[in-house]
C-alpha cells in the first residue's frame, strides 16, 4: 500500500512537470564544432532523460553479463547444500531409527555435498558408534571439541563414551569441562553430580547440590533429602578416619536437613547418646517417630531413655508410641516390647490393633509375633506352627526396596548395591512379596479373633 502511494505520488510530480515545461518551452542554443542546435528546453530534458535511461539500461545489462557465473556458482552450490543438508537430515533419522547402513550412507553423502566439518562431525560420530566403531566415534567427538560451535556435543560424546568403557576419571574431567562451558545445562549438573556421587566424592557433591538448587534444576524439598544423605556419608567417612566431632557435626546437619528420615535421626541420636545428651536424643527420636515412625527408631530410644529390663523397655515404648499412637508401628512395637516383658495382654492386645486396623496384620513380622504370643503364653504348639505357617505365605517384612531395581535390603544405603543409584532407598514392603494362600485355604489359617478366643 506504501509502495503504491509512493508511485502515485511520482506519477503525478511527473505529469506536474511535463506541463510545466510545455507551458514554458524556453529555447536552448548550442554550438559545438561548427554546428549549431537550437531546440526548446522542454524537447533538450527530454533528451536528457532519454538518454539517461538508455544509459542505465546498459549497465544494468553489463553488470548482469558480469554477475551471472557467479549467480550460476552461488545457484549450484546452493542446490549442492541443499541435498547436503537433506542427506544429513535423513542420516541424524537412519541414526534415530537405529539403521546403521542407511546412516552410513548418508553421512557419506553429507560430507561430499557438504563441506562443513562442523555439521557432518556429529553424524559421523553417530554413524561410527551405531556401526561399533567406538574408535573412530572417539575420534569424531575429540575433533568436535577442537571447535567452538561443537565444542559442547563433543564433549557430551566423548562423556557418554567414558561412562560407556567404565573410565570415571576421564568421564569426571569431561563433565567438569562441560560444567565450566555450559553451568546451567541440566544434564550437565546431573552428570556431574552423579559422578561425583558414584566416586565417594561427597564434598564436591554437596557444592553441586547446592548448585542445582540455585538453577533450579531440583527443588529444595530433593536439594534437602540429597544434603541429608550426603552428610550421612561425610559423617561415616568421618567416622572412619576417627573424627568423631566433624561426625557429629555432620549427622546433625543430615538430621537439620530431613528430620523425617530414619537413619539421619538414629545416627544423630547415638552421637548425642555417646556424648552424653541422652535428653536430647530421645528428644530427637519422638521428633522423628511424630513425624515418621520406624523401627530402627525402638533401640536407640530405649538406650537414650536407659531402659534396661522388660519393664522399663514398655514405659520408654509407651512415651514414644504416644507420639503417634494410631501408628501400626506403634502397636508392633508396643507389642514385642511387652511380649520381652511377659506382659501377654498387653501385647496380645496391640496385635489385634494391627491386625484390625489392616496396615500391617498380614506382615511375616506381625504372624511371627502372634506365634511367639501363642507359645510363650499358651504353650500352644499347634496354633504357633499355624502362625508361622501363616508367616510364610504372608507379605514379606518391610525393608529398605530400591526405586530403581528393587533391590530389597535390611539396612539403609546411600547407593544400591545392585544398580549404583544414588539415594534410592524407600521403606516399604519388598516388591517381591509371596502373598497369602487362596481363599480356599484361608479357613486352615489362623485369624487374630481365633487367637484371642484361645487367651
Amino acid at each position: 500500500m506504501l509502495r503504491a502511494l509512493w508511485f502515485l505520488i511520482l506519477v503525478v510530480l511527473a505529469v506536474l512537470a511535463t506541463v510545466w515545461l510545455i507551458d514554458r518551452p524556453g529555447q536552448v542554443s548550442l554550438d559545438w564544432q561548427g554546428y549549431r542546435l537550437e531546440t526548446s528546453f522542454a524537447v533538450l530534458a527530454a533528451l536528457v532523460a532519454a538518454l539517461a535511461i538508455f544509459t542505465a539500461l546498459l549497465y544494468r545489462i553489463w553488470l548482469a553479463l558480469r554477475r551471472a557465473p557467479a549467480r550460476v556458482g552461488d545457484a549450484w552450490r546452493g542446490r549442492r547444500r541443499q541435498k547436503g543438508y537433506q542427506a544429513l537430515t535423513r542420516g541424524m533419522v537412519a541414526v534415530a531409527a537405529g539403521d546403521a547402513d542407511e546412516a552410513r550412507r548418508q553421512e557419506k553423502r553429507a560430507q561430499v555435498l557438504l563441506n562443513e566439518p562442523p555439521l557432518t562431525m556429529l553424524l559421523s560420530a553417530q554413524a561410527a558408534q551405531l556401526n561399533g566403531d567406538d574408535q573412530a566415534a572417539q575420534a569424531f567427538f575429540q575433533a568436535m571439541t577442537e571447535d567452538a560451535d561443537t565444542e559442547f556435543l563433543g564433549l557430551r560424546g566423548l562423556l557418554n563414551q567414558a561412562i560407556k568403557n567404565g573410565d570415571d576419571e576421564e568421564a569426571l574431567a569431561l563433565v567438569r569441562r562441560a560444567y565450566r562451558l555450559r553451568p546451567k545445562s541440566d544434564w550437565v549438573a546431573s552428570s556431574l553430580f552423579d559422578l561425583q556421587v558414584r566416586n565417594g566424592q561427597w564434598l564436591d557433591a554437596q557444592l553441586t547440590n547446592k548448585e542445582l538448587q540455585r538453577n533450579g534444576i531440583i527443588d529444595s524439598d530433593a536439594g534437602r533429602r540429597r544434603k541429608a544423605v550426603l552428610a550421612l556419608q561425610q559423617a561415616a567417612e568421618a567416622r572412619r578416619a576417627g573424627d568423631t566431632v566433624a561426625a557429629a557435626k555432620q549427622v546433625k546437619t543430615a538430621y537439620d536437613q530431613d528430620p523425617a528420615f530414619a537413619p539421619a535421626a538414629v545416627a544423630h541420636a547415638e552421637a548425642l547418646i555417646a556424648a552424653g545428651k541422652a535428653k536430647r536424643a530421645a528428644d530427637v527420636i519422638e521428633k522423628t517417630w511424630r513425624m515418621a515412625p520406624h523401627p530402627d527408631l525402638v533401640v536407640p530410644f530405649w538406650r537414650a531413655t536407659d531402659a534396661d529390663d522388660g519393664l522399663a523397655c514398655v514405659k520408654a515404648t509407651e512415651r514414644l508410641t504416644a507420639q503417634n499412637p494410631d501408628h501400626s508401628e506403634s502397636h508392633i512395637a508396643l507389642a514385642r516390647a511387652a511380649l520381652e516383658a511377659s506382659l501377654w495382654g498387653e501385647a496380645r492386645k496391640h496385635l489385634a490393633a494391627v491386625s484390625e486396623n489392616g496396615s500391617g496384620g498380614n506382615e511375616a513380622r506381625v504372624c511371627r509375633l502372634w506365634a511367639e504370643l501363642e507359645e510363650a503364653e499358651h504353650g500352644d504348639d499347634e496354633a504357633t506352627r499355624r502362625w508361622l505357617t501363616r508367616a510364610s505365605m504372608a507379605d514379606e517384612d518391610p525393608a529398605w526396596v530400591c526405586g530403581e531395581c528393587g533391590n530389597a535390603v535390611a539396612a539403609w544405603s546411600a547407593i544400591c548395591g545392585n544398580c549404583g543409584s544414588f539415594d534410592s532407598f524407600t521403606w516399604e514392603t519388598p516388591r517381591h512379596v509371596l502373598k497369602l494362600a487362596a481363599e480356599e485355604n484361608a479357613a486352615n489359617l489362623p485369624v487374630p479373633v481365633d487367637a484371642a478366643e484361645n487367651g
